[in-house]
C-alpha cells in the first residue's frame, strides 16, 4: 500500500466493539476489572488507554518502527528520551538545536551530573573531536530550527556505532513521510505531534519511535513515572488529523518550494534557508537522505524594521509560535522559538533579529505568492 492508503487503513481505525469508523474517545481514568486476581490489558489510563494505544499503533506504522510512544508534547518526548542518560554521561548536540532542547540540556540535565557539548554538526570532524570516553549519546536535528542546517545522518550514525554511542534524531521538520531516521540507522526518532502529523494547530503532543525493545521498555518506565502521557481527547484529534497528513504535506511542500524560489530572487530578501534550493550548501546531502525540501523555510530581511513592516503587511499567514498547521504560519524566532535563549546564545546559533521562519500551509500557491509580493513591496 502507498502512504495515503496506509494513513487511512494500515493501523486500528475501526472500533472492534461497535464497528465505528472512528476509534472512540475512551474518556476514562480507570477500567472495571472483572477479576482482581487476573491481569487485563487496560486498568488505568496513565498505563494504557485504548484511544491512545490506537494512535501509538498508527505512529508505529508511520515511522515504520517496532515500537512507538505518544507523549503530552514534543518536549515531553524529547526530555524523556534524554533521561536515558545517567550521571557522569556525556551528550553531544548541534549548536543550533531547538531552543527548548537547548534549555533542557543546558539548564536541567547539567544539574544531574550530565556533561553537554554543542558543536557544528555539519562538520563531521567536529563530531569525532567532541567524543569522550563517557559520551553516551549523540543528538541530531536535521534540518535544524530555524536555519535549516543539514546533518549527514548516516555519517553521524557510523561514527556513533563505531564508538558504541546511542543516537537520537529530532525529525519534526521533515516527518517520516520525507525522511526516516530509523531507516538511516538512528536508534531513536522523536517528533512533535503538534506540528504536521496532527496538522490543525489544535493539539500539543509528541512521540518517540524505536526498533530497540530495551530502549522502548526503559522509555515506557520513564513515561509511566513522569506521567507525560498524551490525553485521550488529544490522541483522538491526532488520529483524525493523521488521516489527511499525506495530502496536506504534499501541498505544503509544493508551497514551500515555490515561495523559497520566489524569495531567493527577491531584492528585498537577503538570504533564504531552504534545503530544497539547489543553492543550499548541503542540498546534495539532504537529497540523499530526504525526498523533499520540507514545508518550512526561513529568510532574512535587511533589518529589524523590515521585519516589522512585512509581518504587519502580510494578510494570509498568521503570525504565531509553532508550525505544521493547515494555515501558513510566520514566526519570529528571536521572540518565539528561541526566546528562552540569551541574545548572545541566539547570535551564536545565527538567529538574528532580521530572521523570519515560514511554515507553509495548504493555501493556494498563487495567493501566498501574491501576498508575500505585496508585503515585500512595502519595503
Amino acid at each position: 500500500m502507498n502512504i495515503n492508503t496506509r494513513l487511512l487503513h494500515d493501523y486500528p481505525v475501526v472500533d472492534p466493539h461497535t464497528g465505528a469508523a472512528s476509534i472512540p474517545k475512551y474518556q476514562t481514568s480507570t477500567f472495571n476489572q472483572e477479576c482482581v486476581f487476573d491481569g487485563q490489558e487496560y486498568t488505568y489510563t496513565r498505563f494504557k488507554n485504548p484511544t491512545v494505544h490506537a494512535l501509538d499503533e498508527g505512529l508505529k506504522m508511520l515511522a515504520d518502527a517496532k515500537y512507538a510512544l505518544s507523549f503530552a508534547s514534543g518536549m515531553a518526548a524529547i526530555s524523556t528520551s534524554l533521561m536515558l542518560l545517567e550521571k557522569g554521561d556525556h551528550i553531544i548536540l548541534p549548536i543550533e538545536v531547538y531552543g527548548g532542547t537547548y534549555q533542557f540540556t543546558c539548564q536541567i540535565l547539567t544539574h544531574y551530573g550530565i556533561e553537554v557539548s554543542y558543536i557544528d554538526m555539519a562538520d563531521l570532524q567536529n563530531v569525532e573531536r567532541a567524543i569522550k570516553d563517557n559520551t553516551r549519546m549523540i543528538y541530531i536535528e536535521t534540518p535544524s530550527n530555524p536555519l535549516l542546517k543539514i546533518t549527514d545522518i548516516k555519517c553521524v550514525v557510523n561514527i556513533a556505532q563505531h564508538h558504541d554511542i546511542l543516537t537520537i534524531a529530532d525529525n519534526t521538520f521533515m516527518t517520516t513521510l520525507y525522511q526516516n531516521p530509523l531507516h538511516l540507522g538512528v536508534d531513536i526518532s522523536v517528533e512533535s505531534l503538534t506540528k504536521f502529523i496532527n496538522g490543525h494547530s489544535d493539539v500539543t503532543g509528541g512521540f518517540i519511535a524505536t526498533n530497540n525493545e530495551d530502549i522502548y521498555n526503559r522509555l515506557c518506565l520513564l513515561q509511566k513515572n513522569f506521567g507525560g502521557i498524551l490525553g485521550v481527547e488529544e490522541a483522538w484529534l491526532v488520529l483524525r488529523g493523521m488521516k489527511t497528513m499525506g495530502i496536506r504535506m504534499e501541498r505544503s511542500v509544493k508551497n514551500a518550494q515555490a515561495i523559497a524560489e520566489f524569495l531567493d530572487c527577491h531584492p528585498n530578501v537577503q538570504k533564504v534557508y531552504y534545503p530544497g534550493l539547489v543553492s543550499h550548501r548541503d542540498f546534495e546531502i539532504h537529497q540523499g537522505q530526504a525526498s523533499s525540501g520540507g514545508a518550512v523555510l526561513s529568510f532574512e530581511l535587511k533589518s529589524k524594521k523590515a521585519v516589522d513592516k512585512v509581518t504587519k503587511a502580510l494578510q494570509i499567514p498568521i503570525i504565531a509560535v509553532s508550525l505544521g498547521g493547515v494555515e501558513s504560519i510566520v514566526s519570529y524566532p528571536c521572540t518565539m522559538s528561541h526566546a528562552c535563549l540569551s541574545p548572545e546564545e541566539r547570535l551564536s546559533q545565527g538567529v538574528t533579529d532580521n530572521l523570519l521562519r515560514l511554515s507553509c500551509g495548504i493555501e493556494d500557491t498563487e495567493d501566498l505568492l501574491q501576498d508575500f509580493d505585496q508585503a515585500l513591496r512595502q519595503l
